[in-house]
């Protein structure tokens, strides 16, 4: 343990923080009862689309279904668990705050840096067990072999990431605002914002690309989506699809043929990088868009943690109006 004061940080320190964060939210029934339901009610969703896919049309359960429900449920598994994950984090620090119990940590020997980032941990934590609930439906389509392993992992340690970011952005909202509702409120907004705003405006902004072209013909305008391609970069669901690993192209040639949307991940990822080429150019001419996007969720992240080690420091010079300190 370091001295109080210091700014060191050290791996037991978090380690403490996180164990008694985690220890808190256990002590309490309610935890255990909602993640029991989260995952029955998740999975039996999943199996009720499996059902549907399976006699949907008259067709027999393949690879190309298996495909099918393996990006939409991993669509729908990443949106639920971001809206779920505010909740964890949202009321870390002001909630103890209120509650008179922040400053039982700040009096001992562990530093700011050390309390943030073990809350972080113990909300990271829950949430990644929120998000392995989901799983065993994941694993059907890998299980039969129309999913590859590689693709798998890759796709849940990118959900997995995005659910530590929403974390550490809940959890800075925590730091910086007094009261505890307007911290959730907030968090929510956030992904609220990622997950539905981004696309809103990318759509609201690619008319003002248009730009009169003369082709011999005639003039008429053109958009130029490569402009704002990047609006959608930090959406959650693009970040995911545009890091998926993609199909071989002799299974997503066969796949094609049957189903428009065969594919859903690869679909919104090839989408993604035709908006980034414009229309003067394909998917192949690009780079990928989820580095960008990634990036500045991982930029946004850091920007909160800072504001919650920030936050955390003792003494501290002011206090919102109305808080007390023990």
């Amino acid at each position: 343990m370091t001295a109080h004061g210091s700014s060191t940080i050290t791996v037991h320190g978090i380690g403490l923080v996180a164990r008694q964060e985690i220890r808190t939210r256990l002590r309490t029934g309610r935890w255990k009862a909602l993640l029991t339901v989260w995952g029955v009610v998740v999975n039996g969703l999943a199996v009720l689309f499996r059902l549907a896919l399976e006699s949907s049309e008259g067709f027999d359960w393949g690879d190309e279904e298996a495909v099918i429900m393996f990006g939409g449920v991993l669509l729908a598994v990443l949106v639920l668990t971001l809206l779920v994950t505010p909740a964890l984090s949202a009321q870390t620090i002001n909630g103890d705050r209120e509650r008179g119990t922040l400053a039982t940590l700040q009096v001992t020997r562990l530093t700011a840096g050390e309390i943030a980032l073990g809350k972080l941990a113990a909300a990271w934590g829950t949430g990644l067990v929120v998000l392995g609930l989901t799983l065993p439906s994941l694993l059907l389509p890998v299980l039969e072999g129309a999913i590859g392993v590689g693709r798998f992992v890759v796709v849940v340690l990118v959900a997995g990431l995005l659910v530590g970011i929403v974390c550490a952005i809940s959890q800075g909202w925590s730091a910086l605002l007094a009261r505890s509702i307007t911290s959730v409120l907030m968090s929510y907004m956030t992904v609220f914002g990622l997950l539905v705003i981004t696309p809103i405006v990318f759509t609201l902004a690619v008319p003002l690309t248009s730009a009169p072209e003369d082709t011999g013909y005639g003039r008429y305008s053109k958009e130029h989506t490569e402009y704002v391609w990047w609006l959608l970069a930090p959406n959650p669901v693009v970040i995911l699809a545009d890091a998926t690993p993609r199909l071989a192209e002799e299974k997503r040639h066969n796949l094609d043929y049957q189903r428009d949307d065969s594919d859903p991940l690869g679909d919104i990822g090839r989408s993604v990088r035709d908006v980034r080429a414009g229309s003067g150019g394909d998917e192949d001419s690009v780079g990928p868009v989820w580095p960008y996007g990634l990036g500045f969720n991982l930029m946004l992240a850091g920007g909160a943690v800072w504001v919650s080690v920030r936050r955390l420091r003792a003494p501290a010079r002011t206090l919102p109006e109305g808080i007390r300190v023990a």
